[in-house]
């Protein structure tokens, strides 16, 4: 019975980190319009699975928000971006995920749009 509960409590303690909002390492791509090169940075950023709710089926005109895996802290980077003009400012200014939640996406803030660009496109390599 001991070895039994040992096994749920490894297989509790590999699950539970796997689902929960958390620091994840991103690679992304920053490139600026008067600029000539992308360059990738590496950077935190929040992801992973939060509870949600589906009570379209149970109350189809109420709108219910969900939450998603957000920051709850950010801090910004700089970075110098290669291949710019004299006249124009080279460095670029991106945000840092400290620490992470589950929470409702603030638009003022987010892009909280369901599909982006993706963090690895960058423009200057598409004819």
């Amino acid at each position: 019975m001991e070895k039994l509960f040992v096994y749920v409590l490894v297989l509790c303690w590999k699950i539970i980190p796997c689902t929960m909002c958390e620091l994840s390492n991103i690679t992304i791509v920053l490139e600026k319009e008067e600029c000539s090169a992308c360059i990738s940075v590496n950077a935190t950023w929040c992801s992973g699975y939060c509870n949600t709710k589906d009570p379209n089926l149970m109350y189809p005109h109420k709108s219910e928000k969900q939450e998603i895996c957000t920051y709850t802290e950010i801090t910004y980077e700089t970075v110098k971006i290669p291949g710019c003009a004299e006249n124009i400012n080279p460095f670029y200014t991106y945000p840092v995920a400290v620490d992470c939640h589950c929470g409702r996406c603030d638009s003022e803030m987010t892009d909280c749009t369901v599909r982006g660009l993706g963090p690895t496109y960058c423009s200057l390599s598409q004819d």
